[in-house]
This record gives structure tokens, C-alpha cells and sequence, in this order.
């Protein structure tokens, strides 16, 4: 249904990472670079299809009864659920309402039967791979570096 990102995203690699590959030394450049960086994420995680660092999200998905696959991944946690009604406003579901489950591929569920009229849920969770950059595998970090420096150079 709909997917925000509760935060920006951060960049995949760290800005001082960039300027050593490029050997530049100023701080001129620093936010051109950082936009570049934040771009060469974007693409990364548009690419594998998971976000990189984590993040919190918030997701309506169908209050049916049946299993709903959660947008964002790898999932690291569900913060909570909501049962949203057709004025749009939200009640928080206790525990024993709702089921969850983050499978071994990181992919988020969550489930409800509808509530009083209430078809839809909103699910508040946090997604990514690393908390840090340097918590990327290296390959995807100097792949995000190498990406924002061609970008640089065009």
C-alpha cells in the first residue's frame, strides 16, 4: 500500500572514504559530495532491492487476515501496529491482536483480521543491513564510493 521512510537515509559510505579516493583534501566540495554519496546509496539499495542503513518505517498494508509482506528490508524489528480507520486516524492493537514474523531473508510479515471497520494497518518497524557504513559489506561500500566519484567526475 504506502512505504515512508521515517528518517533520511544516511549514506553508505563515509564522506572522508569519498575525498581520499578522489585525493581531495578541502572542504569545498564536502556537500556536493555528500549529495553524491547519498545518490550512489539510493541507486545501491534501488539495485539489491534493501535498504542499507537502517531506518525507521511506516507502512499500511491490508488488515484482511492474511499474511502481508512488508515493503522495506531486511527487516530488523516491528515497533508496533495500528489499526487505521477510514478517517485516517489510528489505534495502537495490543499484542495479542496482530501476529509478526521476519523471516530468514530479512522480509517482514504482519497479519490482522479487520477491526470494527478498520481495514487497514499501519506498521511502525526499523529496516537495514548496517546501523554504521562501516557496517556494509566492503564490496557494497567501495561499490557506493566508487559510483558517487564517477558521478563526481561527469
Amino acid at each position: 500500500m504506502v512505504l515512508v521512510r521515517e528518517e533520511a537515509g544516511a549514506p553508505g559510505a563515509p564522506l572522508a572514504e569519498l575525498k581520499e579516493y578522489l585525493r581531495i583534501t578541502g572542504e569545498r566540495e564536502d556537500g556536493l559530495l555528500h549529495a553524491l554519496l547519498l545518490g550512489a546509496t539510493g541507486l545501491c539499495e534501488q539495485f539489491t532491492g534493501q535498504w542499507l542503513m537502517i531506518g525507521g518505517a511506516r507502512e499500511t498494508v491490508r488488515a484482511d487476515g492474511s499474511w502481508q509482506r512488508l515493503a522495506a528490508r531486511p527487516v530488523v524489528a516491528v515497533l508496533g501496529v495500528e489499526a487505521v480507520g477510514p478517517d485516517g486516524v489510528g489505534e495502537a492493537l495490543p499484542v495479542d491482536r496482530y501476529a509478526v514474523d521476519i523471516d530468514a531473508a530479512g522480509d517482514g510479515w504482519v497479519r490482522a483480521a479487520p477491526l470494527g471497520g478498520r481495514r487497514v494497518l499501519a506498521v511502525r518497524y526499523r529496516a537495514g543491513l548496517a546501523a554504521e557504513p562501516e557496517g556494509l559489506p566492503d564490496p557494497i561500500r567501495q561499490g557506493i564510493v566508487r559510483l558517487a566519484a564517477e558521478h563526481f567526475a561527469a
